[in-house]
């Protein structure tokens, strides 16, 4: 494979919504939704109304990357080979002793399964994204007081999450101003939702107007994405999009049959009949990639046209759209922003025009690295029988490389690129550090003490 990845050679630019084309104020979003699944589980299951008060140091337990071991109520942290880094059971750390004595120096049991990014079953979640992540901090919280209450061993509470969670999201709760989530967000759009920065409003109409055929595919329903391209993109939003397609089902967007899942229409965001292809651009529901790329060959005249992808899951999005659709992936990482060492590197030969730029950030409570849970990127893992630490990637660092083209912290930060600047891609050479963009994580770096690029 080539070494470098560039827009310019694309065809077909697709992004995702949530946290990739729409990003969220972290702190008031974190709150909301840990708030309209905690009011859920004390008002409708019975459980303790303590879980409703929150201070904010509690959000330093989300991490992205964590394993919620459900049986054990335990969270755990992976090395890129499958061994546990950290741990906590419910809120509470695990000691060193302790995560040896319960899953010892080895792959951990399910590492298989979950690395093959089959997260959803009764055994364990994967957290990977911002709309999960309070939910991690809940139920860890709801471990803490069962403990409390009834000293338990082997936890059951997973079936209630998972109603909190459809109650609040459900693709009728919009509509009927349902469960906490939704309604709060239609009311008070400005506090939850960032708007899109005009330098990426000006890329996005660059990429049309250099012949790109641009998607969006988002699992939200039609009438969320209206408001938050409404709020975010401005009222002609739909004029950014040659294909928009909601209630996707990712992953199952890339990894179904297309007999499984058929394209809908819309009309007034109910979905009508199922399509047995699809045949033109516009806005559509549900679907698959196979129909999709067949209309993209016929739209591009291409017996191959070569699509980037751009979103912010590594199970949702980039995972599959890479393994399933082979198509290029840009993953959002807004924890690049939380990492004090990160500077634009800039190759000392490049003109100006050429240099993108890097906006001064404020940084808020999700970016910065959890006191808990350590970097998102290595970790040390103690060695045993007075043998040396030694410094590993995460799994979810290992991810990043296998899975991605590049990683950048926002859209925001290749705005102002030209169309035909050329990213070194991560499969380029043996770094794990290759294909960061503006620079890598300094826990990356050799000297990651000094935060400064060599």
């Amino acid at each position: 494979m080539q070494q470098h990845f560039s827009l310019a050679e694309c065809d077909v630019v697709g992004f995702d919504l949530d946290h990739t084309l729409c990003r969220y104020h972290l702190p008031q979003s974190a709150r909301l939704i840990y708030d309209s699944f905690a009011h859920y589980l004390v008002t409708e299951k019975g459980y303790d109304e303590d879980l409703l008060t929150l201070s904010p140091d509690n959000l330093d337990f989300c991490c992205k990357g964590l394993v919620l071991d459900i049986e054990e109520g335990n969270f755990l942290k992976l090395a890129e080979d499958g061994t546990v880094l950290r741990a906590s059971h419910g809120t509470k750390s695990m000691t060193f002793e302790e995560i040896l004595e319960i899953y010892g120096r080895k792959e951990w049991k399910h590492f298989n399964t979950v690395s093959g990014m089959v997260s959803r079953t009764a055994k364990y979640y994967l957290y990977d994204n911002y709309f999960d992540l309070p939910g991690a901090l809940l139920c860890a919280r709801v471990v803490d007081s069962l403990d409390q209450h009834d000293g338990q061993k082997k936890y059951d509470f997973w079936k209630d999450m998972v109603a909190a969670i459809q109650h609040n999201y459900k693709i009728s709760a919009f509509k009927e101003d349902c469960g906490m989530y939704f309604p709060e967000v239609k009311n008070h759009p400005d506090k939850y939702l960032r708007r899109c920065p005009e330098s990426v409003k000006k890329w996005l109409k660059q990429l049309k107007n250099a012949g790109k055929i641009l998607l969006l595919i988002t699992s939200s329903h039609s009438d969320y994405c209206r408001l938050l391209c409404e709020h975010v993109l401005g009222n002609d939003f739909e004029e950014y999009f040659d294909i928009l397609i909601t209630n996707a089902l990712k992953p199952g967007f890339f990894s179904h049959t297309p007999n499984q899942r058929p394209f809908r229409t819309l009309e007034n965001d109910e979905e009508q009949e199922a399509l047995l292809s699809l045949d033109k651009p516009g806005w559509y529901s549900q679907g698959n990639a196979t129909q999709l790329y067949d209309l993209l060959k016929k739209m591009t005249g291409k017996l191959d046209p070569k699509v980037v992808y751009f979103g912010d899951s590594m199970h949702s999005d980039i995972f599959p759209a890479r393994h399933y659709s082979n198509w290029e992936t840009v993953f959002i990482l807004e924890e690049l922003l939380g990492d004090k060492g990160t500077v634009p590197v800039m190759a000392e030969s490049e003109p100006l025009e050429k240099k993108g730029k890097y906006e001064g950030y404020q940084l808020e409570v999700p970016y910065f690295v959890s006191k808990q849970w350590g970097s998102f990127f290595m970790d040390r893992l103690p060695g045993l029988e007075n043998a040396e630490e030694t410094l590993v990637h995460t799994w979810s660092c290992k991810c990043i490389s296998t899975y991605s083209t590049i990683a950048i912290p926002s859209l925001e930060a290749i705005a102002d690129l030209p169309l035909d600047y050329r990213f070194t891609r991560f499969s380029s050479n043996s770094s794990a550090t290759a294909g960061y963009y503006p620079s890598p994580p300094r826990a990356l770096l050799p000297n990651e003490d000094s935060g400064m690029m060599k």
